[in-house]
């Protein structure tokens, strides 16, 4: 089975948050697919997590040294798809990504936002709960 990760539950796997194990357990086995915009977004939310002051630099290297290693297929962004359902959701690039991706790949969605389980569904993806 494929399914398409977000950046919110790949980084509850590296970062070791509680939602970790279940993430595992539901992905054993299967092909984890995401956006070619996945490396950008988990250097975002690590310099957002620096501003916070909820990790440090050797954390965030530690982090991305285990990224490395992760085994996801990256596939390109079909843009123009990508900003139209951001338009007609309302969502943000980087989300209309993992919407655009799931569709187009006919799989389900892995995220922990719950906005973006509650836009996918309501435009018809299967989210997978975690």
């Amino acid at each position: 089975m494929q399914i398409v990760v977000d950046t919110s539950a790949v980084l509850a796997v590296l970062l070791g948050q509680p939602e970790r194990e279940t993430i595992l357990s539901l992905t054993a086995g299967c092909d984890l697919i995401a956006p070619a915009s996945m490396t950008a977004e988990i250097g975002n939310a690590l310099s957002a997590l620096f501003k916070k002051r909820h990790i440090t630099l050797e954390q965030a290297e530690q982090v991305l040294a285990n990224y490395d290693g992760q085994h996801l297929r990256f596939c390109p962004l079909d843009l123009p798809r990508s900003v139209r359902i951001a338009h007609d959701l309302g969502i943000y690039a980087y989300d209309a990504y993992m919407v655009e991706l799931a569709e187009r790949m006919r799989c389900h969605l892995l995220t922990l936002d719950q906005r973006l389980v509650s836009h996918s569904r309501n435009y018809g993806l299967r989210v997978l709960e975690v």
